[in-house]
């Protein structure tokens, strides 16, 4: 399988890094259908001209994105200098409470393939 993942510049920057390599999202119908040694190919929005092709290493799932966000190094799920409630305040943006606490989280671990 393949999924696609569209990512802001600064977020695109530190997975051509190789610094960020734990992807967070819903574990949803779709993440649900994720499996180890599949493609994740990222896009670097807004004109998504740039990617990068990556495989999926490892699948954890968690209740809800502060026991992920407790697990993982920061810089491994975004910006360095963001705290866990700054990202936290983030995911807001995107996931409803509802959507979490019915589907629970999933970090999706990647390596790059060169």
């Amino acid at each position: 399988m393949e999924m696609i993942v569209h990512l802001h510049p600064e977020v695109f920057e530190i997975v051509k890094s190789g610094v960020k390599d734990v992807e967070a999202r819903v574990y949803d119908e779709k993440r649900r259908k994720l499996k180890i040694g599949d493609t994740l190919v990222f896009l670097k929005r807004p004109l998504e001209e740039e990617k990068i092709v990556a495989k999926v290493v490892d699948l954890k799932v968690f209740k809800n994105f502060l026991e992920l966000g407790k697990f993982y190094e920061m810089k491994r799920l975004y910006l360095e200098d963001y705290t866990l409630e700054m990202w936290l305040d983030v995911l807001k943006q995107f996931y409803s409470e509802e959507e979490v606490n019915k589907n629970g989280v999933v970090a999706i671990v990647f390596e790059q393939v060169k």
